[in-house]
C-alpha cells in the first residue's frame, strides 16, 4: 500500500484543487433547480474563476461550495450524483493521463500517484490484492471539516475511472465512506451496486477484476509519457512551493555531497526543474546555488567536529573535497580557524562537562 501526500510545510494557507474538478458544476446545480451564484458566494468563489480548468482554487472554498450544493437543493446525495455522472477526461491532466495509459493498472496507478498534484493536501493509495483493487482517498487537512459532498463525489468519480479501465467486467464490491449515513443505505447500494459502509478509517472503493492488463481503449503510449513528464514537473514545482526551493536544494545537496561537488544540473533534474528555473527561483530567495553548498557544508562540518569518533581526515570527503587542504581552507574562510582548533575546543568543552 503506497500513501501520497503533497509535499506541504504549512507555508500556505489551503490546499488547492484544480478548477476542473468542477467542470459542469454549474448545470448540474441549474438541472436541480436552484442557484449557483447563491452557493458559490456563500462558499466564498464566483463562476469566473471556474472557468479555466487549470487554475487552481482553495480546497476549503471547493468543499464548502459542495456541501452549499446539498443544503440549498435539499438532495443529500448531491455530491454522488455529481461524481458519478463525472468524465474521467474531466479532470484535466490526470484524466487524459489515465485515458491515455497501456492498461487498466497502470492507468489506475498513475491517475492515484498524481491526484494530489490535481488536489493537494490529499492523501490516495492505490491497493491491490490478489484480484481485489482498492482505490482510496482522504482530505488531510483537519480545518476541513465538513466534507461528505467532497468525499461522496470523488469516490463517484472513482468510480467512473474504475468503470473506463474494466469496462462490463467491472464488479464493485464494496464503498467505505468515513462519515457516518445520511439517509438511507440502500439508496447508495443501488448507486454502486455493491454494500456500503459508513464510519470507515477513510473513503475507498474496492471492486474485484482479473483484468489490470486489460488495454484502456484509448491507450497512446507517447501521449501517456508526455503528460507524465507534465505532471512530474507541476509536482517538483509544486513542492518547491510548498516547501521552499532552498529547503529542497539544500536536502539534495547533502544527499549528494559525499561524491563530490554536486552539479546544479544534477539537482535540477532531480527537483524536475530545468537549471535556469532553479537559478531563478533561489535568486528570488536571495541565493545561489554555491551558497546553498556552502550552507550545507559549513552546518555539516560543525557538526561532524562535534563527533570525537568522525576523523578530521574523514570529513573533507564526506563533504566533497577531493582534499583535506581544500576543506582546510574553506573552514578558514567560514570561520577563521583552522578545523583542528574547533576540534579541540569541542574536546575541551566535553571535558569541562
Amino acid at each position: 500500500m503506497e500513501l501520497h501526500r503533497s509535499p506541504s510545510d504549512g507555508t500556505l494557507n489551503s490546499g488547492q484543487v484544480k478548477a476542473a474538478a468542477a467542470c459542469g458544476l454549474v448545470p448540474f446545480i441549474l438541472a436541480h433547480g436552484s442557484d449557483p451564484d447563491r452557493i458559490l458566494g456563500e462558499a466564498g468563489l464566483s463562476e469566473r474563476v471556474l472557468d479555466d480548468p487549470d487554475a487552481s482554487i482553495p480546497l476549503a472554498n471547493y468543499v464548502a461550495m459542495m456541501e452549499r450544493a446539498a443544503s440549498h437543493t435539499g438532495d443529500p446525495m448531491f455530491g454522488l450524483k455529481f461524481g458519478l455522472q463525472f468524465p474521467t477526461a474531466s479532470h484535466g491532466l490526470i484524466g487524459e493521463l489515465a485515458l491515455a495509459a497501456p492498461n487498466a493498472g497502470s492507468a489506475l496507478q498513475a491517475f492515484m500517484d498524481f491526484f494530489p498534484v490535481h488536489q493537494n493536501d490529499t492523501q490516495t493509495a492505490f491497493v491491490q490484492d490478489g484480484f481485489q483493487v482498492r482505490l482510496e482517498y482522504r482530505i488531510l487537512d483537519a480545518d476541513i471539516w465538513a466534507r461528505r459532498q467532497d468525499a461522496e463525489l470523488t469516490i463517484g468519480m472513482f468510480a467512473n475511472l474504475l468503470g473506463d479501465a474494466f469496462g462490463p467486467e467491472l464488479a464493485v464490491e464494496e464503498v467505505c465512506f468515513e462519515h457516518p449515513a445520511a439517509g438511507s443505505k440502500r439508496d447508495y447500494q443501488r448507486a454502486f451496486g455493491a454494500p456500503v459502509y459508513f464510519g470507515a478509517r477513510t473513503n475507498a472503493i474496492s471492486v474485484r477484476s482479473r483484468g489490470l492488463h486489460r488495454p484502456m481503449p484509448g491507450a497512446d503510449v507517447k501521449k501517456f509519457a508526455r503528460i507524465g513528464e507534465a505532471l512530474r514537473n507541476q509536482a517538483a514545482a509544486f513542492a518547491a512551493q510548498h516547501v521552499g526551493i532552498k529547503t529542497l536544494v539544500c536536502g539534495e545537496i547533502r544527499r549528494l555531497l559525499p561524491e563530490g561537488y554536486p552539479p546544479v544540473e544534477t539537482v535540477a533534474d532531480t527537483l524536475g526543474l530545468a537549471r535556469w528555473t532553479l537559478q531563478r527561483r533561489l535568486a528570488d530567495q536571495d541565493v545561489t546555488f554555491s551558497e546553498c553548498v556552502d550552507l550545507v557544508r559549513t552546518r555539516l562540518a560543525t557538526l561532524y567536529l562535534a563527533e570525537p569518533h568522525l576523523s578530521i581526515g574523514n570529513i573533507p570527503d564526506l563533504l566533497g573535497y577531493s582534499e583535506i587542504s581544500a576543506f582546510s581552507r574553506a573552514f578558514r574562510r567560514w570561520y577563521g580557524v583552522a578545523p583542528e582548533n574547533i576540534r579541540k575546543r569541542n574536546k575541551k568543552s566535553d571535558q569541562g562537562n
